[in-house]
């Protein structure tokens, strides 16, 4: 039973973690504070659109996470979905120097995201379908 309880909380934490940057979906004039990034000049709008887009698909995973943590039957997959999406960014993170300080600091949250989402795989893995 607590083993549900701890699961269900890492869940909600991580489902968190990233739906609150699809925030950023609806206030595009959070961009440059999220990701240190200035949305200014030639292409700005297309990189508007861009973390736009990123910021939906965030709050997707989030949704997903959330809706996982109390309907069991989702675990499996939310999980899988959160960790992908998590570790991509991180792989591409940590091959890519000269990262600003904010694109450092996202990467450090994903860290510790997934290391939450292991630990709930971790205690959801024999009730997991």
């Amino acid at each position: 039973m607590w083993l549900d309880r701890a699961a269900t909380a890492l869940l909600v934490i991580v489902g968190a973690v990233n739906l609150l940057p699809g925030a950023i979906a609806f206030a595009p004039s959070r961009i440059t504070t999220a990701y240190g990034v200035p949305i200014t000049g030639p292409g700005s709008a297309d990189l508007t659109v861009l973390l736009r887009h990123r910021a939906v698909l965030l709050g997707l995973v989030g949704a997903c996470l959330l809706c996982a943590a109390f309907i069991p039957s989702l675990r499996t997959t939310a999980i899988t979905a959160g960790a992908v999406s998590m570790g991509s960014f991180l792989l591409l993170s940590l091959s890519t120097p000269g990262l600003n300080e904010a694109t450092t600091r996202v990467a450090r949250i994903d860290m510790a995201a997934i290391a939450l989402l292991a630990v709930a795989a971790i205690l959801t893995w024999p009730k997991s379908t």
